[in-house]
C-alpha cells in the first residue's frame, strides 16, 4: 500500500468533513482526553467521509475503538506501544504506524514490522511539549537507510517551504498539523499542500 506525500493530522472529525474533500487521501484523527462515546461518534464521522473521498484514515492510539469500530490504521507513540496488546492488534489485521525519536525507539518499532514508521520533531513544534529537541532533516537520511523499503515519515513543526528538505532528505510522506489548522485559510493551505506534495 502506498501512502500518500501529504498527511495532515486532525484533532476532530469537524476537520476531515472540512477538509478531506478538497482531495486529501491520507489523514490521522488524533483525539486527547475524550470520552469514548465522543471518540466512537468522531471515528464514525471521519470513517464516512474517507469512504466517501477514496482516503485512508489512521487512528491515533485508540487502538481497541479503533478495532470495534472496524477501522484498518492505527498509530501508537511509543508510551502507547507500552499498553498495547500487538497480538489483538494483528490479528484484527491493523495496519500499524510507529513514532520514533532516537535509535532505541526506531529498534523497538522495527522490531514489530510496521507499515511506516515516523521520525520527528523534525523542527521545533508548538504543538506539545517533547522531550525530545528537533531532530533535523539529516536524522532522515540516517532513518531511510536503517528502515529500508518502510515509508518514513517526517512530522514536527513541518509547512509546504520544508517539505521539499525533507523528501530530499528520504522521507516518503511529510505531516502537518497547526500549519493547515492555525492558517487563517485552512483551505487554502491545504490545496497548497496537494499541489506541492503530488
Amino acid at each position: 500500500m502506498t501512502l500518500d506525500r501529504f498527511y495532515p493530522i486532525f484533532d476532530s472529525a469537524d476537520w476531515l468533513e472540512r477538509l478531506v474533500p478538497l482531495g486529501i487521501k491520507l489523514v490521522q484523527l488524533r483525539m486527547k482526553d475524550v470520552s469514548p462515546m465522543v471518540l466512537c461518534d468522531h471515528i464514525r464521522r471521519a470513517k464516512a467521509i474517507c469512504a466517501e473521498h477514496g482516503c485512508t484514515l489512521v487512528i491515533n492510539d485508540h487502538w481497541r475503538i479503533a478495532i470495534d469500530e472496524g477501522c484498518t490504521y492505527i498509530h501508537l507513540g511509543q508510551e502507547d506501544l507500552d499498553d498495547a496488546d500487538m497480538a489483538a492488534i494483528q490479528s484484527a489485521g491493523l495496519r500499524l504506524g510507529i513514532s520514533t525519536h532516537d535509535k532505541a525507539e526506531l529498534a523497538r518499532a522495527l522490531d514489530l514490522r510496521p507499515d511506516y514508521i515516523a521520525l520527528g520533531p523534525i523542527y521545533p513544534t508548538i504543538l506539545k511539549q517533547m522531550k525530545w529537541h528537533q531532530q533535523g532533516v539529516e536524522k532522515l537520511t540516517t532513518w531511510r537507510v536503517a528502515i529500508g523499503d518502510t515509508p518514513l515519515i517526517a512530522i514536527g513543526g513541518m509547512n509546504i517551504d520544508r517539505a521539499a528538505g525533507a523528501f530530499a532528505a528520504g522521507a516518503d510522506v511529510v505531516a502537518a498539523v497547526t500549519d493547515i489548522t492555525l492558517n487563517d485559510s485552512p483551505e487554502t493551505r491545504v490545496r497548497a499542500w496537494l499541489a506541492a506534495t503530488r
